[in-house]
């Protein structure tokens, strides 16, 4: 306790020196100085200063983050700067060059005193700009709301990567703020209008690690354990708010204590929950970012209560479920993740997967869904995952993952790395006779490792198998590292379940899971795949398939609004008034009906019949155990 507070008090000390002629402090002795001036915010664009102290070196690079981590794609967010200029202890304007799209060469960086540039948001650009950051990781700009992912606003120098840096952000008195990051202070302006607050970072991936959410902000704190969860939502229009959402958040996160037991966690949790109206400049990359402490989330606004409460419950336990990998266990790759110039760790089967496993299991481990709502999640998972190519090597996928045909397969991390972490878990309950399963080989490994410790990537899976059993590695060799889709039946039979074949209710964009809508990136369009025929709500109107979407109630289907307006299909109702306007080799097709429900030929987990004592334990173990 004494060492933390002495760290904070000399942070403290030195956010406050800014210097307006040079001294003898040089900038690897010293905290770089961000400042965020939301006062000054015009046309969308804030101000941003970096004062880096002063350089010894005739010249120096800033970055700002090519990839950010948790998003294994390529972000750009020096796409976003404007106006970047460099000026000398005088004030004078000193050589700059534009290396690339994130980095700025300083020419004579031993005159430098600051840097200043502008800040355009990126949820104003995701309608009209395909590769925009996924939403969560991205950047908004409005009076009523700023999200600061900080890696959009503040960037590093390459010879100062190991700096401490202190933030200070100005913003109006009156406006609402949370922030995960550490704050050392606040100083309001001479008249009281305005307030600055300080923060501390102790490298810059404390910056990267802490977003902050300023503005018209509805915010509830309320205790799970020993877990202070902040809730802080953005609604708007005041659809929803934080009071509605907290009973959901607060079973959740309880359930996911309970379920964790031992592993250790964070003091304090932030959830920040941005709700996009579905206008022109509103975000549509729906989900969410974890990062040690937080996790931002983005979901529609029209969205209505209980969608709403499934969809943070999916959402934002997968996040909180990172503390354990790769927030807690992880290779060098993350450890030492380089933002510009990224490797990527071949085991997003573990990172993603088993997270997305843990927050489907945990649910009918702790008595929130039924067996029959945790079988449908499961065979959900084994439709979608076949929409992918299940003979690509998870390992090689992941390593390459900015890559094609790789990086069109990465959404199956989240279908079959689920499956991969389940056929693990009862592989595991069947050796240990029921003791041992999939969370308590990431226990003994978050032991082993932790958030300081990082294994090596090319021996990880020799190190798993050494520590269960034969089996596990044989499967990760073969279905992981390996080619040979997985035969998810024979683990089924072990746990006395079976897939039957029969008539099962489907939305209007999936049958069970498997979507059957494509998008033609060449047309800029959407439509329908040959599945079309297998979804009875379509087939019975009339759709067919390789019919372009071209209009759903009045609105313009595109590319880049797809995830918006399909995504509200999921919303409607048995006797909704529907109209959507199809192309059909160069012709329009007009469906005006009211919405029924859909059903398709699909597949179903259940209980197989007169199971044995061995299964029925087995199955026990690993749902309750």
């Amino acid at each position: 306790m004494k060492n933390i507070l002495t760290r904070i008090s000399i942070g403290l000390l030195l956010i406050g020196c800014g210097t307006k002629s040079p001294t003898n402090d040089i900038a690897t002795n010293v905290p770089i100085v961000a400042a965020i001036d939301l006062t000054q915010t015009t046309d969308d664009k804030v101000p941003v200063v970096i004062n880096p102290g002063r350089f010894v070196q005739d010249s120096v690079t800033y970055y700002l983050p090519k990839v950010v981590q948790g998003t294994y794609a390529v972000s750009d967010f020096g796409k976003y700067i404007d106006d970047f200029k460099a000026f000398d202890y005088e004030g004078n304007e000193i050589k700059t060059e534009k290396v690339d799209t994130n980095s700025w060469l300083i020419i004579n960086a031993k005159q430098l005193d600051k840097i200043r540039y502008e800040v355009n948001d990126t949820y104003d650009i995701e309608n009209i700009q395909i590769g925009a950051p996924f939403s969560p990781s991205g950047t908004n700009i409005e009076p009523e709301n700023y999200v600061l992912n900080l890696h959009g606003f503040i960037g590093y120098f390459d010879v100062l990567k190991n700096n401490q840096y202190g933030l200070n952000v100005t913003a109006p008195a009156d406006m609402k703020r949370t922030s995960a990051l550490h704050k050392i202070g606040t100083v309001a302006s001479e008249d009281g209008s305005n307030t600055t607050d300080k923060y501390f970072a102790s490298r810059y991936f404390e910056i990267t690690d802490n977003p902050m959410m300023y503005g018209n902000l509805d915010v509830e704190e309320f205790q799970v354990g020993d877990i202070k969860i902040v809730l802080s939502i953005y609604s708007p229009n005041k659809v929803h708010t934080a009071a509605k959402i907290k009973e959901t958040v607060f079973k959740m996160m309880k359930g996911q204590k309970t379920y964790l037991g031992d592993i250790n966690s964070t003091p304090r949790y932030d959830i920040y929950l941005y709700l996009a109206t579905g206008t022109t400049n509103s975000p549509t990359g729906f989900g969410a970012l974890e990062h040690h402490t937080s996790t931002v989330v983005v979901l529609p606004e029209q969205i209505d209560d209980e969608a709403l409460a499934l969809a943070m419950i999916d959402v934002v336990s997968h996040e909180f479920f990172h503390i354990v990998t790769p927030l807690s266990v992880h290779s060098e790759d993350v450890h030492y993740f380089d933002y510009n110039n990224p490797t990527f760790s071949k085991h997003l089967w573990m990172y993603e997967g088993v997270t997305e496993y843990f927050a489907t299991l945990f649910q009918v481990n702790q008595d929130l869904v039924d067996e029959e709502e945790f079988y449908e999640k499961i065979m959900g998972k084994i439709q979608s995952a076949s929409g992918f190519d299940d003979t690509m090597s998870f390992t090689k996928m992941s390593e390459n993952i900015l890559e094609q045909p790789y990086a069109s397969n990465y959404v199956n991390v989240y279908e079959k790395g689920a499956l991969i972490g389940m056929c693990i878990d009862i592989l595991m309950r069947e050796e240990s006779n029921g003791n041992r399963g999939i969370l308590s080989l990431m226990k003994e490994l978050s032991l082993k490792y932790g958030k300081n410790k990082p294994f090596e990537d090319d021996k990880i899976i020799d190190e798993i198998t050494a520590m269960t059993y034969p089996s596990i590695g044989e499967f990760l060799k073969k279905h992981v590292e390996g080619t040979t889709p997985i035969n998810y039946e024979e683990f089924f039979v072990k746990v006395g379940l079976t897939i039957k074949s029969e008539k099962v209710a489907t939305n209007y964009i999936q049958n069970s899971g498997a979507l059957i809508v494509a998008g033609n990136q060449s047309k800029g369009t959407i439509f329908f795949t040959e599945l079309v025929e297998e979804n009875s709500f379509w087939a019975d109107n009339g759709a067919k398939p390789n019919d372009d979407i071209i209009e759903i109630n009045g609105t313009k289907l595109t590319l880049q609004n797809a995830n918006s307006i399909l995504g509200s299909t999921l919303q409607w109702q048995e006797g909704d008034d529907v109209e959507v306007k199809l192309g059909r080799a160069g012709e329009e097709v007009m469906i005006k009906t009211k919405i029924t429900k859909s059903f398709t030929n699909g597949k179903k987990l259940s209980v197989a019949d007169n199971p044995s004592k061995e299964q029925l334990d087995l199955r026990n173990a690993w749902l309750k155990g």
